[in-house]
């Protein structure tokens, strides 16, 4: 089992989210604990209320509403009434068993998960401590449980094997709004609220992948003029199809206002996901044979990091951006560092193709010969002569055949 904890300054947003599940038929409330009414007589409104009503306690909370995730391994065949009593022993050891709380049973994903709605708010106003909740309470209880209730452990499983969103299938949505509107709602709901993006750009190279782009206009659209954001489906060419749609004609409201809260809060979220990708990249550099940012792309893959790379329309790299899988952060290549950007990338490459150079020129140069042929001549031309003569800090390491060919240019030049 895997419990995914989120944090929220807005109960109504995440009942919303659970609620329209329910009505388009993709999941099921199943469980309503410390309610003064059964399940069944309960309506929307009188859900919401036992929140609001513990929230108006302490209006000084910024983060009120939690909102819980268990996952379970997709040859699990779990009851609803075994996920109930699941939950409520999670609340229980979570340290949330005497809160209200609500349990929804999901069927939009290939493996079994339930979602739990509830407030951090008690009855005497005072708040449940959220801090390094996940780490304190959450990892105990979910071991625990597993042993408790017999379910498929998650150590040692890769994250990004264990959720799992398929891209929109744009033959199958370009042709209606409102199936355009559904479409585009499952893929907002996972990404705006699971990942950590600190700007437009970030939040869009996650979204893309799912055949999505949250759309500000041109500078001189009434859409920018007016900081408004559309959201358009694209097409197997990343070009949009279809109507666009208004950021407020969905239930979770992503207008540009609430995404650049999300920044703010994401910048400082993130830090561990930078980390995580600077010791990756760190590592694959280990490696003499990584001379090309296509070679780097793949070593990542085994680490759930995908890369996005920026170019120009002439086809040169400009920008680069890594969506951490593992740990649900996008981050830019230059903001880990001047080695971790783009120029950096190629310039590490280059370096390592000019270490191979040496190394082989040493022990044979036939090998050598036979090294440039399998990656190509002319990619090592264009990294060396088109990066490393270029940059400042590696002159001194250029082979005389390549500063030859410079002061050849130079002089054919004048």
């Amino acid at each position: 089992m895997v419990a995914v904890i989120k944090t929220s300054s807005s109960i109504r947003n995440i009942l919303n989210y659970n609620e329209n599940k329910v009505e388009i038929g993709k999941a099921e409330c199943i469980s309503a604990v410390n309610y003064p009414l059964e399940l069944e007589k309960l309506s929307f409104t009188s859900k919401l209320n036992r929140f609001l009503k513990l929230a108006e306690l302490n209006t000084n909370a910024k983060r009120n509403t939690v909102h819980i995730s268990l996952n379970f391994d997709p040859s699990e065949n779990h009851s609803k009434e075994k996920l109930a009593e699941i939950a409520d022993t999670y609340m229980e050891k979570l340290g949330f068993g005497r809160q209200p709380y609500l349990v929804y049973q999901h069927h939009d994903a290939g493996h079994p998960h339930c979602h739990i709605v509830t407030t951090n708010i008690q009855r005497d106003g005072k708040r449940i401590d959220l801090h390094l909740l996940g780490i304190r309470k959450s990892e105990p209880a979910r071991k625990e449980i597993e042993e408790m209730f017999g379910l498929v452990k998650a150590e040692g499983r890769k994250q990004k094997e264990q959720f799992s969103l398929n891209p929109i299938d744009v033959g199958r949505v370009q042709y209606g709004k409102a199936e355009s509107r559904k479409a585009i709602n499952s893929v907002l709901n996972k990404v705006i609220f699971d990942y950590k993006y600190s700007s437009l750009p970030e939040l869009n190279a996650v979204l893309n992948l799912y055949n999505v782009h949250a759309d500000r206009g041109s500078e001189e659209s009434r859409v920018f003029k007016n900081n408004g954001l559309l959201y358009k489906i694209l097409d197997q060419n990343s070009k949009p199809i279809g109507v666009p749609i208004k950021a407020s004609e969905f239930y979770c409201k992503p207008t540009l206002k609430f995404l650049e809260e999300k920044f703010r809060v994401n910048e400082t979220k993130k830090q561990y996901g930078k980390s995580h990708v600077k010791n990756a990249l760190r590592q694959a550099f280990f490696d003499e044979r990584m001379i090309s940012v296509e070679r780097l792309s793949k070593r990542l893959k085994d680490e759930a990091i995908h890369t996005v790379l920026r170019k120009s329309s002439e086809g040169k790299l400009y920008g680069i951006t890594f969506i951490d899988f593992k740990t649900q952060s996008v981050v830019n290549g230059s903001s880990l560092g001047k080695e971790f950007s783009a120029k950096g990338i190629q310039e590490s490459c280059a370096m390592n193709i000019l270490a191979l150079e040496r190394k082989y020129q040493k022990s044979n140069s036939t090998t050598f010969e036979n090294f440039q042929n399998f990656e190509s001549k002319e990619y090592v031309k264009e990294n060396l002569a088109d990066i490393l003569l270029r940059g400042e800090k590696v002159n001194d390491y250029v082979s005389k055949q390549f500063k030859q060919k410079k002061k050849k240019r130079l002089y054919r030049g004048h």
